[in-house]
């Protein structure tokens, strides 16, 4: 009993982390599309990647973990691929971002906890249930009835939201193998320095357009809600069953919905607000079977 009671605290524990980190990142995507038609994207991926590594690194240091020690020898290799992982689902992401609605980009990065949840049974060993399995699915019906799959929502940005989406269960696979030596600030840390090198490079071959202070203003309020985004999603997938903590990643959309509404006048119809329904309905379900007891 004290075991079982100890997987349900960490399993709620991921499950409050994952929708936190989750309301970062949709408020930062807010900000970021709001400024599609001021700034080039690796531009703004600079600007922003740059106030970001001041936050985490500021941190860091008061943490006494920025230092190169601090990084495990056995997790090295998992903390580049992880890096490598999230420049991808970065720059997919962003393009997505800006050339279709929140909600269709939000909803289609939600197919990632289906694919999380088959590696987690598959590869990874860990126990899911037939009854988690259909509460997924169904959650992932109530996705395609916000997305409206058809020749207009399919088009070149929604596959470069589905390369995110590959590149997202890379990121969180190669989280899960890193150890608890390493403290999460860390790998917060070298993420954030890997995409603002990234953007530093392209912005050196593309060459740089002038920006006025509210942008810039704009790009600071993004990286504190990436700060927060980045260290709850490290934080989230090394703690808890992978197969329980995933579903709660489907809080996004409720997030996109809200706010894709309030910013950008995107009202959601009664089909959208059925999905996001199902959505809700089945991340309550699937912590209601992982508490019950098992005969």
């Amino acid at each position: 009993m004290p075991a079982e009671s100890a997987t349900r605290q960490e399993n709620l524990r991921g499950a409050v982390y994952m929708v936190v980190a989750m309301a970062a990142f949709v408020i930062n995507d807010t900000i970021m599309k709001s400024l599609s038609d001021e700034i080039p994207i690796f531009q703004a991926v600079l600007v922003r990647g740059i106030f970001a590594s001041v936050l985490i690194g500021a941190l860091a240091c008061w943490r006494g973990v920025a230092r190169v020690s601090a990084l495990a020898p056995a997790d090295r290799g998992y903390a580049l691929l992880r890096a490598l992982a999230e420049i991808g689902s970065t720059v997919c992401f962003l393009i997505a971002l800006f050339n279709m609605p929140i909600a269709n980009a939000t909803a289609i990065m939600l197919s990632s906890p289906l694919l999380l949840t088959m590696i987690g049974a598959l590869l990874l060993g860990e126990r899911v249930g037939w009854r988690r399995w259909t509460a997924i699915l169904i959650g992932f019906v109530g996705v395609l009835m916000i997305v409206k799959p058809g020749a207009e929502a399919f088009n070149d940005a929604s596959l470069w939201a589905v390369g995110s989406v590959f590149f997202v269960c890379l990121r969180d696979i190669m989280t899960r193998k890193l150890s608890h030596a390493t403290p999460s600030l860390v790998i917060t840390l070298i993420t954030a320095v890997a995409i603002t090198a990234v953007g530093a490079l392209v912005v050196a071959v593309e060459g740089w357009t002038p920006i006025d202070l509210e942008v810039v203003l704009s790009l600071l309020f993004s990286a504190v809600f990436v700060f927060f985004g980045y260290l709850f999603s490290v934080m989230t997938m090394r703690v808890g069953d992978m197969g329980f903590v995933s579903p709660f990643r489907y809080t996004n959309l409720i997030w996109a919905l809200a706010l894709g509404w309030l910013v950008f006048g995107d009202a959601p119809g009664v089909l959208t607000l059925f999905g996001a329904a199902l959505v809700v309905a089945t991340g309550v379900f699937t912590f209601y079977r992982e508490g019950r007891p098992t005969r």
